[in-house]
């Protein structure tokens, strides 16, 4: 069994919920806290949780997850540099790194053993509404979308220290607005795949180990067919064998299916699913077997069956949550959950 963490942002509450094998989902616990939570990180060894808290003072609180139960113990609450709409560890769980919308820049703090955060080693201006930040697999390359400046930026990231310096290039361009918002690496390590907040589509790029540059090979839209609305693309997440990626859009209430071909990084729409309003964040599995999605404006998650032979995507249950979830991890603890 797996527990699911759903971040509210207007209830100012994180909502675990226990998955279990046949994707249903039963709230373990509500647990308040003391902002705005939006972005959530788990670290790499599922001990730690880091919540951004998005109303000021700006900070990111800690907790303790329980292997036995998903339950969470707060540890403690460290400033961060900004308003932060985008959280991550490195590959190590060594540092947490931020990326600032309304403040445009991206930051790296440290991560003590205890789990808690210390003062950024790095605060890096960006273009405009900077809205991921994220390590390549080897932990050696990071990568920074800022949406407003149509750029994905390329850093050298020095695993001992936390320090970025410019690769080269130091920037990879999208197309004129199409607003570049959230990666993701293909598990083979070979490609990453980037969602366009504004033009609905979602880019397929071949990333160069031995580099640590990202080269485009196609874009693929994620609107559902003779659709007229402004496109809002969000979240993407795909599943652990690297056969299926998924892509949220908010105005239409849609999650769109692609298969990934594994020798080229093309995407082969599986198309649109319908899902709860206003969908901003999902996550899959560690089994690849279900993907749980949050509805902004529904209050509400589903949990989605996820078909191995086509990627379909089939409806096992439907929760309600606190106001505004807006951001779903994962994580499957090896004792199972009581």
């Amino acid at each position: 069994m797996s527990v699911v963490y759903v971040s509210n942002a207007d209830s100012r509450e994180i909502s675990v919920l226990r998955l279990d094998d046949d994707g249903a989902l039963t709230l373990v616990e509500s647990l308040p806290v003391d902002g705005a939570v939006m972005p959530l990180a788990m670290s790499p060894d599922h001990r730690f949780l880091y919540a951004s808290l998005r109303s000021a003072p700006f900070a990111v609180a800690v907790f303790a997850t329980d292997p036995a139960t998903g339950r969470l113990t707060p540890l403690s609450t460290a400033p961060l540099p900004d308003n932060m709409a985008y959280l991550a560890t490195d590959r190590s769980g060594r540092y947490l790194l931020s990326a600032s919308y309304s403040g445009d820049k991206i930051a790296v703090n440290p991560i003590a053993s205890d789990g808690s955060v210390g003062p950024p080693i790095m605060v890096e201006s960006t273009p405009p509404h900077a809205h991921s930040i994220l390590t390549d697999p080897s932990n050696r390359y990071l990568f920074a979308a800022a949406l407003g400046g149509d750029v994905i930026l390329q850093y050298r990231f020095d695993a001992e220290t936390g320090r970025l310096t410019s690769n080269e290039p130091p920037r990879v361009e999208t197309a004129p607005g199409a607003g570049p918002r959230h990666p993701v690496f293909h598990p083979a390590g070979s490609f990453a795949f980037v969602t366009n907040e504004l033009d609905g589509t979602v880019n397929s790029y071949r990333f160069e180990s031995a580099t640590g540059t990202l080269t485009l090979i196609a874009s693929a839209s994620v609107l559902p067919p003779e659709y007229g609305g402004p496109p809002w693309t969000s979240e993407l997440r795909g599943t652990p064998d690297g056969r299926y990626l998924y892509v949220a859009e908010r105005t239409s209430s849609t999650i769109t299916g692609f298969r990934i071909d594994p020798a080229t990084g093309l995407l082969d729409s599986l198309g649109p699913t319908p899902t709860e309003t206003q969908p901003r964040g999902f996550a899959i599995d560690p089994s690849g077997r279900f993907l749980v999605v949050a509805g902004q404006q529904s209050d509400a998650v589903t949990s989605y069956a996820i078909d191995p032979a086509t990627g379909a995507l089939t409806p096992r249950q439907r929760l309600g949550v606190g106001r505004d979830p807006n951001w779903v991890e994962i994580v499957e603890y090896l004792h199972g959950i009581g």
